[in-house]
């Protein structure tokens, strides 16, 4: 169960596919312009998660190696297509709203990703929980930037006119630049306060450019790579020797010691 609380966690802060791993950006950038079309794509992308998530790893024993990629897109393909006609029928204004992008959650990089690297590789009880996770941090990303647009576009939450927010909106927030600037600003955020992003990771990275994307100033670092990367085989190599000296001496000592007990006991005999 631990595991399980572990996956949601993952998912909607530590994982988050919108504001950490930056996945999905399409359907995040077109259908946010109001919160309630960026509730129904990431419930609908949820919905598909977790029920592709589960037939994966179910058949994961079945579907032969090679073609595990085709196969799962047919199984996503035809959950999607389930969906897509219950929307029709139940929730057509939603259906209506989204979209090409219902159909687009079929290549959705978070669906494959987790399909690949989760789901596939595990039992079906932890790839309900990862599907349940990652899906509602995507519906979170995709609604908090929906409220954020539809608030300071047209001065609304939800469709409920605020009134003394709309009499100062800005068209533009609804408007595909819109999209950009409000992930934009929610990202420098996360920098700021140093939540956890794709820009910002804590610690040391194994990345030879040093892995603060942060502060990468493109082409300055990308002309360092070569010299930094002969910087740390040089440092290993260091470590190395240094290690190999240390034995040495140690074994030095050692037999110094032995010699020198030696020397002792033969003289008290």
């Amino acid at each position: 169960m631990t595991k399980n609380i572990e996956r949601l966690f993952n998912g909607i802060i530590k994982e988050n596919p919108t504001f950490v791993l930056m996945l999905g950006m399409c359907p995040t950038l077109a259908v946010t312009s109001s919160a309630s079309n960026g509730l129904g794509m990431g419930l609908t992308t949820t919905a598909v998660l977790i029920m592709s998530n589960f037939v994966i790893s179910a058949m994961r024993n079945i579907i032969p190696t090679k073609v595990r990629i085709p196969a799962f897109i047919v199984i996503v393909a035809t959950l999607v297509t389930m969906v897509q006609l219950l929307l029709q029928a139940y929730i057509p204004a939603l259906n209506d709203s989204l979209g090409i992008y219902i159909p687009l959650i079929v290549v959705n990089c978070i669906i494959l990703g987790r399909a690949e690297s989760y789901a596939s590789k595990n039992g079906p009880i932890n790839s309900i929980f990862d599907g349940i996770g990652m899906g509602l941090g995507f519906t979170l990303g995709l609604t908090s930037i929906g409220i954020f647009r539809e608030l300071i576009g047209n001065g609304a939450i939800f469709g409920h006119t605020i009134s003394f927010i709309a009499d100062y909106k800005i068209g533009i927030f609804t408007a595909a630049p819109g999209a950009f600037f409000v992930l934009a600003a929610l990202t420098a955020l996360q920098n700021k306060f140093k939540a956890p992003c794709a820009t910002n990771k804590p610690g040391k990275s194994e990345i030879a450019c040093g892995g603060n994307c942060g502060s990468c100033s493109g082409d300055t670092c990308k002309g360092n790579k070569d010299l930094i990367e002969a910087e740390q085989i040089a440092a290993q190599a260091e470590k190395v020797r240094l290690a190999k000296e240390a034995a040495a001496a140690k074994a030095k000592a050692k037999a110094e010691a032995e010699a020198k007990a030696a020397a002792e006991a033969e003289a008290n005999k």
